[in-house]
């Protein structure tokens, strides 16, 4: 049950709680407040008619009788005793208050009738149920209104934070004056802490960006250095490793644009099958291009052969990624699967698969999960899923049912806008 109705029914619940005690004991008191009085004056009663008994041997007139044949069993036991006393009785005769003493050798007794006093609580009684249901009515919408302002609060800061935990930093859940309450705190909280987190995030993003474009000078130096070496076995190396930190500079500039949202997509009609078949003809002879339909594995010369509207140049760099991290890290071959309508690719080796952490985490930069993994920095993935946001598209990381890592990356069926901004890497 959600918490609106909880409270709602709470109320509700408290309402009729409140209107039963406060009847029980309306009507306790009055029937007690009746009772006590009928009994002072069938007493009064009783000791003027035993004064005028006393005095003239005859009650009539007095409102007493003798052994009136009514009196309940009890009460003349106990006048037979020689006490006196009071008892009230509901009989065939209607309720009443009796009152008794002796005189003499008889029974000397008086009958208060109560028909119409009980029949005025009863009206009381009813009054009473009646009230309680007009204040449960009343009550209950009440109660409705201010536990649904409480739900709406509350999922409008559940909302905020599950925006802020996908990525929208600037996500806060209410501006302007607020009620000071328990739920006004937590919003507080919430932005704080999403204040908090988008400037360190943002920091961190500065520093990557600055010290990217700080390394770009002195790597110009090094890379007009190692081609004024004598060839050999050092500067080959020299070389080769040079490249290595050219790539991981550009990996980190190109990061820093997607994390401060500088890069847009450009979207014009595409080929995805030869797009496809380009990039797998630079990564090697083992790779496979194969149709979805196809069941043998062969080459399909006509898989992919529709034509997407997407930013290219970021799609072939999302599948020069996937196809590069699959050799790297898995083993041959690799199949690069093109579906029908070329909205679907995949991209699988039959290596060990993705590591646990990059399945439940997504990509990590310079991370490449166990060691046996292979080599890299960990950027080539966390590239491809930013570019994949870029253009509309949805790339998703699994294991296949056979084995082997398994990416797959769907474009949308409505591209999006060529100015819209991407959504930040900065919870990956």
């Amino acid at each position: 049950m959600a918490l609106r109705w909880r409270i709602s029914a709470l109320v509700a619940a408290a309402a009729c709680a409140v209107a039963a005690a406060v009847g029980v004991l309306v009507h306790e008191f009055s029937r007690d407040r009746e009772l006590s009085q009928a009994r002072e004056s069938a007493r009064v009663t009783l000791d003027r008619a035993a004064v005028t008994y006393t005095r003239t041997g005859e009650v009539q007139g007095s409102g007493a009788a003798l052994d009136a044949p009514g009196l309940p069993g009890d009460l003349r036991n106990l006048v037979e005793q020689g006490h006196r006393g009071t008892e009230f009785t509901t009989g065939p005769a209607g309720p009443a208050m009796w009152a008794a003493r002796p005189a003499g050798s008889r029974v000397l007794s008086v009958r208060v009738d109560l028909t119409t006093t009980m029949r005025d609580i009863g009206a009381l009684d009813a009054s009473i149920v009646v009230a309680g249901l007009i204040t449960t009515a009343v009550v209950l919408p009440l109660g409705v209104l201010t536990a649904g302002r409480m739900s709406r609060r509350l999922r409008t800061a559940a909302g905020t934070a599950r925006r802020i935990a996908a990525g929208d930093l600037d996500a806060r859940i209410a501006a302007g004056p607020r009620p000071r309450d328990e739920i006004a705190d937590i919003s507080t909280a919430v932005d704080t802490m999403a204040g908090a987190l988008q400037k360190r995030l943002l920091g961190e993003q500065r520093f990557t960006a600055d010290v990217a474009h700080e390394l770009r000078t002195p790597l110009m130096g090094l890379v007009t250095a190692a081609e004024l070496l004598p060839e050999g076995e050092a500067a080959g190396y020299v070389r080769d490793r040079v490249r290595v930190l050219g790539t991981l500079v550009e990996e980190l500039l190109e990061i820093s644009r997607l994390d401060a949202g500088a890069e847009h997509a450009d979207m014009s009609p595409c080929p995805v099958g030869p797009l496809v078949r380009e990039v797998v003809a630079r990564s090697g002879p083992a790779t496979t291009v194969v149709g979805s339909d196809d069941a043998d594995g062969d080459t399909d010369g006509d898989a992919g052969a529709a034509t997407v509207r997407t930013d290219s140049r970021r799609l072939e760099r999302i599948l020069t990624n996937l196809v590069v991290n699959a050799h790297r890290h898995g083993r041959a071959p690799v199949v690069v699967t093109v579906s029908g309508d070329g909205r679907t690719v995949t991209v699988r080796d039959h290596g060990p698969g993705y590591p646990r952490t990059l399945l439940d985490d997504g990509p990590q930069r310079f991370r490449t999960g166990a060691r046996e993994r292979g080599t890299g920095h960990g950027l080539g993935l966390t590239i491809a899923l930013g570019q994949a946001q870029v253009i509309g598209a949805t790339l998703e990381f699994g294991d296949a049912p056979a084995g082997g890592a398994l990416a797959t990356l769907r474009l949308p069926s409505v591209p999006p806008p060529a100015g819209a901004d991407p959504a930040g890497l900065a919870e990956r």
